[in-house]
């Protein structure tokens, strides 16, 4: 969720005086995650010239800072996720072909919430238990489970989420 702009910079760093604002040395998230995960939300979102430059650490286990001429080695182990279908988005020369298959080691596909009905008694109560804190664990009828179940969930999961806020929010007293 970072501007296009700033994409470069908080994913690879760069040395002081690399460009007009960068008044001190910044350590990218890259370099940061080396011995770690490194988590890419919304990898299908990525511009492409950014496509290439991460293939580029991905490939080469380096990444350069910004103004630097040496890179520093990096160990990450990658994951990524998207709402896109990134075959799709290939075809259209939105997402890189080469990336894809770098990424695509173990390829996890979780279908929607709506073609997974019976997975909400158990989110839900997830979600009621984080937000509800110390009060009293909250219980539906079946009658309200079975409305649930029918939802379509456009908003997937998250949506599923605010509406166990919204419950908690609207009867605090009511379990």
């Amino acid at each position: 969720a970072l501007p296009e702009s700033l994409f470069e910079s908080e994913l690879f760093g760069h040395a002081r005086g690399a460009f007009t604002g960068a008044a001190s040395e910044k350590v990218g998230l890259l370099e940061a995650a080396s011995g770690g995960t490194f988590f890419l939300d919304e990898i299908g979102d990525m511009p492409l010239a950014l496509q290439i430059k991460l293939l580029r650490v991905m490939q080469e286990r380096r990444v350069r800072r910004i103004g630097e001429l040496d890179s520093r080695p990096v160990d990450i182990r990658w994951i990524a996720a998207t709402h896109k279908d990134l075959e799709q988005e290939i075809a259209a020369g939105r997402f890189r072909l080469d990336l894809f298959y770098r990424l695509k080691v173990v390829r996890l596909t979780i279908p929607p919430l709506r073609r997974r009905p019976e997975d909400i008694p158990h989110l839900l109560a997830y979600f009621l238990r984080r937000q509800g804190g110390r009060r009293a664990p909250a219980r539906l009828t079946e009658e309200a489970l079975a409305a649930l179940q029918a939802h379509r969930w456009p908003g997937n999961v998250r949506e599923l989420e605010n509406e166990a806020g919204r419950l908690l929010a609207l009867h605090p007293d009511e379990p």
